[in-house]
């Protein structure tokens, strides 16, 4: 038995109840991230925001699915930590601020909402979830890559540079990323966001944002056009248009 998708089709008789639960799912949420400092405090009530909205439009699956890609990121982020600090490349012991997250996580919230309120279109679900497997396949990629890669090639041209160069990959970096981005379209459909003969629509719409994201990073963020919080959200916005009209 699926006691995740039955708990998530559960309706509470007290939409007052609903909405307590919610609340404090979301709560519990932030003080996590906020605990284990991988968000700053303006991060976690933007963490908070998201959680609560995609609880309200998509459900307790939802929120499982934000949880992975938490967990994902915060493991990866501290593997090979000190390497990372040597190579100035590590990621600020406070944590990720709240345009950081509203860069990796607001699209996956915006399609929950848009399901919700104005068109309850299924699609919507797995392009949220797709979304979110960008976020963890890029964070992941990314972090891996430089604790673990060895030197990377920039995207566009295959040649050496720098660990940290934007637009770099390794394939070290790219493996971990995939499975990220597996992990987070498996638990989706494990809380039947989507059918399961959608998760490869799920997991490769994020690969392939987060194939993106490198291609944006070496031609528009290197020579400063964009940022990286224009990019990150740039390649959520790809992962899950992908997912929308494949699926």
């Amino acid at each position: 038995m699926n006691y995740l998708a039955e708990y998530s089709s559960m309706t509470l008789v007290n939409p007052a109840q609903k909405l307590a639960s919610f609340a404090a799912l979301t709560l519990l949420f932030a003080a996590l991230g906020r605990i284990v400092r991988g968000v700053t405090t303006a991060g976690a009530i933007a963490g908070a925001a998201i959680c609560f909205a995609l609880l309200w439009a998509a459900g307790i699956g939802a929120f499982v699915a934000l949880l992975t890609v938490f967990l994902l990121t915060w493991v990866a982020t501290r593997v090979g930590y000190r390497r990372k600090q040597h190579l100035g490349t590590a990621e600020a012991r406070t944590g990720r601020d709240a345009l950081q997250v509203l860069a990796n996580l607001g699209m996956a919230a915006g399609c929950a909402v848009l399901y919700a309120t104005l068109r309850p279109d299924p699609r919507l679900l797995i392009a949220m979830a797709a979304a979110l497997a960008e976020a963890a396949a890029d964070t992941v990629s990314s972090e891996i890559g430089q604790a673990l890669g060895g030197t990377p090639r920039l995207i566009t041209t295959w040649r050496k540079v720098a660990p940290g160069t934007d637009g770099a990959i390794t394939l070290a970096g790219t493996l971990a990323g995939a499975a990220a981005a597996i992990a987070v379209a498996f638990v989706c459909a494990l809380a039947h966001i989507f059918e399961w003969k959608l998760l490869a629509v799920c997991a490769g719409a994020g690969v392939a944002g987060m194939f993106f994201d490198s291609l944006l990073g070496a031609t528009l963020e290197r020579p400063r056009v964009l940022g990286n919080n224009a990019v990150n959200f740039a390649s959520t916005i790809i992962a899950a248009v992908l997912a929308f009209l494949l699926s």
